[in-house]
Parts: C-alpha cells; sequence; structure tokens
C-alpha cells in the first residue's frame, strides 16, 4: 500500500466512514489516476473536471455513480492532501427521480414460493415483510427477535444506525417453523 493511500484510509477510518465507503473513496481515487496515469497527488481539481465527462459521456456511468467519485476526489484533495477547496464548476450531476416497482401480491407469493428451501424462504419472507436491508438480516440474531413486542431489532443498519422494525404473528411461525425443523446451533 502506499503512503498516499494509508493516508487516505487513515483519513476515513478517523471519520468513521463505512468499509462500503472507503472502499468505494478508495477505488475512486485509484481510477482518477489511472485515468491520467499520474499519481493522485500530482493532479489539481481542475483534473476532476475532465473526468466527470469522461465518466459521463465515455463510461456512461449513472448520475449517482459519478456524483458519488466526485465526493471521493473533494475527499481526497480537501481532507487527506490538505488543499484549500477552490470551488470549480463541478456540479453534482441531476439525479432521476425514479419510484421503486412494486411487486403485486401474486408476484411477492410467487417469489416466495421459487425459493429453492425453506431457508431460502424464510429470508425471502423476512426481506419482504420486515422491510430489512440483506446485509441488515444476515447480522441478526435470536436475541433480536423480540416475540412479545413483535419487533426485530435491527442492530447497526444503514449509516450504523440501530431501529426496530415490527412485523405480524403469521410472520412469526415462519422462522419458528424453520428453527424447529432446523435446530441450528448458536
Amino acid at each position: 500500500m502506499t503512503e498516499l493511500r494509508q493516508r487516505m484510509l487513515e483519513e476515513l477510518q478517523r471519520r468513521n466512514y463505512s468499509k462500503e465507503t472507503i472502499r468505494l473513496y478508495l477505488f475512486a481515487v485509484k481510477d482518477f489516476a489511472r485515468h491520467f496515469r499520474k499519481s493522485p497527488d500530482l493532479l489539481r481539481q481542475e483534473h476532476m473536471r475532465e473526468f466527470q465527462l469522461y465518466l459521463l459521456n465515455k463510461r456512461k456511468l449513472t448520475a449517482q455513480t459519478v456524483a458519488g467519485r466526485i465526493t471521493a476526489l473533494r475527499f481526497f484533495f480537501v481532507k487527506v492532501l490538505r488543499r484549500p477547496y477552490q470551488e470549480l464548476d463541478l456540479v453534482y450531476p441531476k439525479l432521476p427521480d425514479r419510484l421503486p416497482t412494486v411487486l403485486s401480491e401474486d408476484e411477492v407469493a410467487k417469489l416466495i414460493e421459487s425459493a429453492s428451501n425453506a431457508y431460502h424462504r424464510v429470508i425471502l419472507t423476512t426481506l419482504y415483510a420486515t422491510g430489512m436491508r440483506r446485509t441488515e438480516l444476515s447480522r441478526l440474531k435470536v436475541e433480536d427477535i423480540d416475540s412479545q413486542r413483535m419487533v426485530i431489532h435491527v442492530r447497526q443498519g444503514k449509516v450504523g444506525k440501530d431501529r426496530d422494525v415490527t412485523w405480524s404473528p403469521r410472520l412469526l411461525e415462519i422462522p419458528r417453523d424453520y428453527w424447529k425443523w432446523r435446530k441450528p446451533k448458536i
């Protein structure tokens, strides 16, 4: 690991950025340097404008991806290299307003029934019924389930926040049945 990459990693860790954000920021700087075939500390903020156009027009990345890369590069220049921030003509691309696709009850039933085994069926049912994220479900422990209050305590969810999600008595039976059948070791 280069000294510059190590400095950036330390700055990100000091600010308690998530592992995924750290990975994306480090990749953005690496991609930026590779594009210009120079060490990123030899480049200037003016290069960011050219890089932004390259990402949008040549690589055809989404506006959201390009905005993330620009944020990472601004972090690099200001926080790691300690260069004064210069207001450049670097606008964040307009993000399209998109509504999520909502499945019908029949589609949800078909999706859950298409699960290849009982374990996958429990996962799909829980994700759909609670709105939990995949990573949140993967970190779920038995003690996080409060069957008296009918809530699941999600620990360190998105942005590291805890929250409670509700679920129904009918849904509670699905993981209970699986638990009785499988008897997993804790």
